[in-house]
């Protein structure tokens, strides 16, 4: 889930940035400091959104810059367990697919796909389903559950373990699909339309005489 916080941290603003917009010099000087780095329960760092308060700022001895105190916000990203997001399929490989999360990427074991019995075809770099015949691969758009999240560090978020095997889940034009009836109720009705043909269908010719 995507999080707006904030944040107090001490800056150094250096010589060169005197006499410049004190808060645009803070915005880049904290990017640089924050962006894409793995706050511990706190999340992903995706960008600076706004330099709330900065104070006037110390100049300290031997040091270069003057050292504020600066209030800022920031857009996050921090996955939880359960939660039901949407992604870009990225990866296809023989033991599953990997997702496109945000900034980043969640994988979903072949076993964790549908209740279909899957298969990996490598020419056509995809997962084919056995008895629906649904296929998943690179840009298809899927929505999925997080159930396992791996510890992060400063420079990598935690990896995320996914499944689509519950109502809903899995390939957007499956779960449409799904919603419309699923390919079941189209084999169905495919039946049913040939049984009206056999039905209407004269049996046997002229009778003939004995």
């Amino acid at each position: 889930m995507f999080y707006l916080i904030s944040i107090k941290d001490t800056i150094r603003i250096l010589p060169s940035s005197f006499g410049k917009d004190i808060k645009e010099e803070a915005k880049e000087i904290i990017r640089m400091e924050y962006e894409d780095l793995v706050l511990k329960d706190i999340g992903y760092v995706i960008t600076v959104t706004d330099i709330v308060n900065i104070d006037l700022g110390k100049l300290l001895p031997k040091e270069e810059g003057m050292f504020s105190r600066c209030t800022f916000e920031l857009l996050v990203y921090r996955p939880e367990m359960n939660e039901i997001v949407e992604g870009k399929v990225v990866e296809v490989v023989d033991f599953g697919v990997f997702v496109r999360l945000g900034p980043t990427d969640g994988l979903c074991h072949v076993s964790q796909v549908t209740d279909d019995f899957i298969s990996y075809n490598s020419k056509g770099g995809m997962l084919e389903g056995k008895e629906t015949g649904r296929t998943m691969t690179t840009s298809d758009l899927v929505r999925a559950r997080i159930v396992a999240i791996s510890p992060a560090s400063r420079s990598k978020a935690g990896k995320l373990g996914l499944t689509m095997r519950r109502p809903f889940l899995g390939k957007l034009d499956w779960v449409k699909e799904d919603l419309a009836g699923g390919p079941a109720r189209e084999k169905g009705k495919k039946k049913e339309k040939e049984g009206e043909a056999v039905a209407e269908k004269p049996f046997g010719g002229k009778k003939k005489g004995r």
